[in-house]
C-alpha cells in the first residue's frame, strides 16, 4: 500500500518537472521577429568589417 502512494507521489513531481519545464521554455524563448532583427543586425556588422578591412589592406 505505501508502495502505491510513493508511486502516485513520483508520478505527480514527475508531471509537474515536466510542465514547469515545458513553461519555462515558452516563456523564456526569444520571438522570431526580434531574432530576425538581431541576425541582419549582425550580417551587417560584418559586412561593415569586411569592407573596413579590405579598406586597409589597399
Amino acid at each position: 500500500m505505501l508502495a502505491k502512494v510513493w508511486k502516485k507521489v513520483c508520478i505527480l513531481i514527475l508531471i509537474i518537472a515536466c510542465l514547469f519545464n515545458i513553461v519555462s521554455k515558452l516563456v523564456g524563448r526569444i520571438s522570431f521577429n526580434k531574432e530576425i532583427v538581431n541576425s541582419a543586425r549582425y550580417m551587417l556588422e560584418q559586412e561593415k568589417y569586411k569592407k573596413d578591412e579590405e579598406n586597409i589592406i589597399k
